[in-house]
């Protein structure tokens, strides 16, 4: 058995698990950004959608259930957020800062008061969970043997051996994309963000618009946080994301909002965090064993210096940020 085929396969499984929820989050980011409207909440609507979630398949015990109540959690926090920053013109970032805020502090009392159990939910059962679509090729070994070196190792195990959740994140990206560049839709979403006057003067509602985008991105901030407690793991735990929407909105600018560029920087990420996993433990030649806090740390040093590289090159849709005043 080829031991290397084995280990990419591996180490590529592990990069699609770990980039699917970063590229919901940095997607409804994107539709959010085009639009005009900063969404600096994306942390907290994918930590309260995961609660919400994890709650639901704990006590329902059905899987339905859980992700229309992720999808829920996420799009009132969305309407939230539309209200204070598009209705009433409110800061937009002080407001995404107010909502991760919020959702950090209420998982975890509602988690308490509910569960008595450090804010966790109960461990999920098999059948709570979302799990792989091919249970067989989950295991890399087993999926290698059974259908040799290659297909086993790598496309086996490598690209199949995934939850619907991975392949809906994949979808969504071609979904996003002919929605921005194909569909009428689309069009009037990106115009609202470089400029709402002429939009507005088109005789289509500006607010309305950015609700659209908004509402559309609580449901695939839904999805990530249902996919982290449902799929990733077995339960919801406090502040799970652990900063998984700040790297999206990080893919996003580096990406340059826009879609592909953007699924690039989530794969970049995604691999850079598999890496990280593989080498805990590891002594390199020379330097001896890296310090696993260290290597934890690899995919937010990223951040910082993609930010730092990037953000000033990077150019924003002009009206983002900027409240619309409809003139009389």
């Amino acid at each position: 058995m080829d031991d290397t085929l084995i280990q990419i396969g591996s180490v590529l499984a592990s990069t699609l698990r770990l980039t699917a929820p970063l590229l919901f989050v940095a997607l409804a980011g994107l539709l959010s950004e085009r639009s005009g409207v900063v969404d600096l909440g994306l942390e907290g609507k994918m930590l309260a959608a995961a609660f919400a979630a994890g709650a639901v398949a704990a006590v329902s015990g059905s899987v339905g259930l859980a992700l229309l109540a992720a999808i829920g959690v996420a799009a009132v926090l969305a309407l939230v957020h539309g209200f204070a920053c598009v209705t009433h013109r409110g800061d937009q970032v002080i407001c995404g800062v107010a909502i991760n805020m919020v959702a950090a502090g209420l998982t975890v009392v509602l988690g308490i008061a509910w569960f008595a159990t450090g804010g966790q939910t109960p461990t999920l059962e098999a059948a709570q969970r979302i799990t792989a679509l091919a249970p067989g090729l989950a295991e890399p070994l087993g999926a290698a043997e059974a259908h040799g070196g290659l297909l086993g190792g790598l496309l086996g195990h490598g690209l199949f051996s995934h939850n619907a959740l991975v392949y809906a994140a994949f979808v969504a990206v071609a979904a996003v994309w002919f929605l921005l560049e194909r569909t009428r839709l689309g069009l009037r979403l990106r115009a609202v963000g470089e400029n709402p006057a002429m939009v507005d003067a088109a005789g289509v509602s500006v607010p309305g618009l950015r609700y659209t985008a908004l509402l559309i991105g609580a449901v695939l901030c839904g999805l990530a946080g249902a996919y982290l407690a449902l799929a990733q793991n077995a339960n919801f735990s406090p502040n799970m994301t652990a900063g998984r929407g700040y790297i999206a909105l990080a893919a996003m600018i580096f990406g340059r909002w826009r879609v592909l560029p953007t699924l690039g920087a989530c794969l970049l990420f995604g691999l850079l965090d598999a890496m990280a996993i593989r080498l805990q433990g590891v002594a390199l030649p020379g330097i001896g064993e890296v310090p696993v806090q260290l290597i934890q740390a690899l995919p937010y040093l990223l951040t910082v210096i993609l930010l730092a590289g990037f953000i000033g090159q990077a150019v924003a849709p002009k009206a983002l940020a900027k409240p619309y005043v409809k003139e009389r």
